[in-house]
C-alpha cells in the first residue's frame, strides 16, 4: 500500500465531506456535488470496502461507478479485517492523488471513527500482542462476543457504546489494548495524533427521526426485495464463515443466522431495522459531537445544493489564490 510522501504538498483548502445517519441521502448528495465540482468520491463506508457486499451495504450502483470515480470500494474480501487506521493511510493517498489531478475529492460516509481518523489522524496504538489476542479470541470462541462486550462495558463505556455486542473483531482489539498497555481504547484515541491534520468541511444531513425510521425500513425491505438473502448465501457457498468480519455487519449478521436456520426471514427483517435504527442514533451523537459539522436538511437538496455549490467555489478559489501568493 502506498503511503503519502512526507514531502507531499498541504492540502490547500478544505476537502468537502458528507457525513451523517444512514438512509440521510449522503450518496445522493456526494454525486451531485460530484458532478457540479468536477469531483471524485472517497468512500467513508466502513462496509463498502468489501467486496461480494453490495446489496446489504447499499453500494453504488454499477451505473454511479462509471459516472463519478470512487475510492476506497470493494479493495478487500469479506474476510479480511480492516482498521480506522489503515483507512486514513489509504484515504490520504487517495485526496493527494485527486487533487494532484486537479480534481476535489468529496469524502461521503458515516463511518465516524474513521473519518476522524482520515481527517484529524489517530494517536499510535500499542502494537498487537498475539498471546493476549489468542487468549481474548478463546474467550470469543468460549463464550461469544457479547459476554467480551460486557466486560468491555466495564473498562471502556465510552468505547463499548460504540461498539455492536457483535463486533468481535473491534471488542477484541479494544479489550487487547486495555490488557498490553493498562490504558482503555478510549484515552488512547484523545491522545495527540502523530499525522497532521486534513482540513474537512463537514456537511452534515439531518432528517427528522420519523422519516428517518420509515427510510430505513423501507430500505431493509428493498434490500431483501433484491436478492440480499442469495447474495449471503453465495458467499457462503464460497467459503466465507459466518465469522468473518464482513458478516458481524447489521443486517448480515441477521441474514447469516436467518441462512442457517436460526431466524425466520420476518425475524432477520425486524432485528436488522431495529439494529440499524440504533445505529442511526449513536451516529447522530457522534456527529453532533464533531467540530464544525454545517447541518443541512436531507430532504430538499434543491434548496441546500445552490448555497453548498457557492461556499465550497469560493473557499477552494480563495485558498488556492492564497496558497499561490504563498508560493511566489
Amino acid at each position: 500500500m502506498n503511503e503519502v510522501s512526507p514531502e507531499a504538498p498541504p492540502v490547500p483548502f478544505p476537502i468537502p465531506a458528507v457525513v451523517g445517519p444512514t438512509a440521510a441521502g449522503k450518496s445522493g448528495l456526494g454525486l451531485e456535488l460530484a458532478r457540479r465540482l468536477d469531483g471524485e468520491i472517497i468512500n467513508g463506508d466502513a462496509l463498502q470496502i468489501y467486496r461480494r457486499l453490495s446489496i446489504g451495504t447499499d453500494k453504488p450502483t454499477p451505473e454511479m461507478l462509471r459516472e463519478i470515480p470512487h475510492h476506497l470500494v470493494d479493495i478487500l474480501e469479506p474476510n479480511e479485517a480492516f482498521s480506522a487506521g489503515e483507512f486514513a493511510r489509504r484515504g490520504r493517498v487517495a485526496i493527494h492523488d485527486i487533487l494532484r489531478r486537479g480534481r476535489l475529492p468529496i469524502v461521503v460516509g458515516g463511518s465516524g471513527l474513521y473519518l476522524r481518523a482520515l481527517f484529524e489522524g489517530l494517536s499510535p496504538l500499542p502494537r498487537s500482542r498475539p498471546e493476549v489476542r489468542a487468549e481474548l479470541e478463546a474467550w470469543a470462541d468460549r463464550e461469544g462476543p457479547a459476554d467480551l462486550h460486557k466486560h468491555l462495558r466495564e473498562i471502556d463505556p465510552e468505547t463499548a457504546q460504540r461498539l455492536v455486542p457483535q463486533d468481535r473483531q473491534r471488542i477484541v482489539r479494544a479489550l487487547e489494548i486495555h490488557r498490553s498497555s493498562g490504558v482503555p481504547m478510549s484515552d488512547w484515541l484523545r491522545r495527540k495524533p502523530v499525522e497532521k491534520p486534513i482540513p474537512a468541511l463537514r456537511i452534515g444531513l439531518t432528517v427528522p427521526r420519523a422519516i428517518l425510521y420509515d427510510r430505513i425500513a423501507d430500505r431493509v425491505d428493498q434490500m431483501v426485495e433484491k436478492g440480499w438473502v442469495s447474495e449471503v448465501v453465495k458467499m457462503l457457498d464460497q467459503g466465507f464463515e459466518p465469522s468473518a468480519p464482513a458478516f458481524q455487519a447489521i443486517g448480515y449478521r441477521q441474514i447469516v443466522r436467518h441462512v442457517r436456520g436460526e431466524l425466520s426471514l420476518q425475524e432477520a427483517v425486524k432485528d436488522t431495522i431495529q439494529a440499524t435504527r440504533r445505529y442511526a442514533k449513536r451516529q447522530m451523537t457522534w456527529f453532533r459531537k464533531e467540530p464544525g459539522v454545517q447541518w443541512v436538511s436531507g430532504l430538499d437538496f434543491d434548496t441546500v445544493l445552490p448555497s453548498l455549490l457557492h461556499d465550497i467555489q469560493c473557499m477552494k478559489s480563495r485558498l488556492e489564490e492564497r496558497s499561490l501568493n504563498e508560493q511566489a
